[in-house]
């Protein structure tokens, strides 16, 4: 079952928005402030927010720029096209105008919750029993999750992007130097021993091997 924050602070309104949500089939969850949203917010993952501006404590612009991952929907009375825009660059996924009518929130709610759904399945690259998301930075093997440090796990991702192709070592240094500038020539041997002694210990296997003379591939 999806989850929906509702963050309004119309009790009205929000005992609208809840009733409709959970007729259709939705679970929903309360915040009638901004401070209060945060805190909810940091105790739950909903997989969509719908997000009312004026809100007592922060504001939901306010609100809005914590958020990350998740869709908001923003409602507002603003009608403003500038507005919009400003919410929609902010990180806004949508943006209804009350008042609104509930058959088309209920049709971008479905909208962007399908939007999500396929964007996690492409956050997520598995090879075999690897399993690897862009997003959380998770990293598992057969389902056991596999701490990584920041090196190793761009390591990985480059030859999980690379299944089926040698990947030489200048490449590796090159592809990762911007997000690991830690790791040299001399420490790669170092970063891919430990990776696969982490993946091994996991699954029970080798993941990587090493290509004399060239780099590291996935083992087949």
């Amino acid at each position: 079952m999806k989850t929906i924050a509702i963050v309004d602070d119309d009790v009205y309104i929000g005992n609208m928005l809840e009733e409709i949500l959970c007729n259709n089939g939705y679970a929903v969850l309360r915040a009638y402030s901004g401070t209060e949203a945060l805190y909810l917010l940091a105790q739950n993952t909903p997989n969509l927010v719908i997000l009312d501006l004026m809100l007592p404590g922060l504001s939901g612009e306010e609100v809005l720029s914590h958020i990350e991952n998740i869709p908001v929907i923003v409602l507002s009375a603003k009608v403003d096209v500038q507005d919009k825009v400003k919410l929609l660059l902010g990180g806004a996924a949508d943006y209804v105008t009350k008042p609104f009518d509930m058959n088309e929130l209920l049709a971008r709610v479905m909208v962007q919750l399908r939007k999500a759904e396929s964007k996690s399945t492409w956050d997520v690259i598995e090879v075999e029993e690897l399993s690897l998301n862009t997003v959380s930075h998770e990293v598992s093997v057969n389902a056991v999750q596999v701490h990584l440090t920041k090196t190793e796990y761009a390591i990985l991702k480059l030859l999980m992007q690379n299944a089926r192709q040698v990947v030489a070592k200048t490449v590796i240094l090159d592809r990762i130097s911007e997000d690991t500038p830690d790791c040299t020539e001399s420490s790669l041997k170092q970063h891919i021993s430990n990776l696969r002694k982490k993946l091994r210990e996991a699954g029970g296997k080798d993941y990587i091997e090493a290509v004399w003379g060239i780099g590291f591939k996935l083992a087949e």
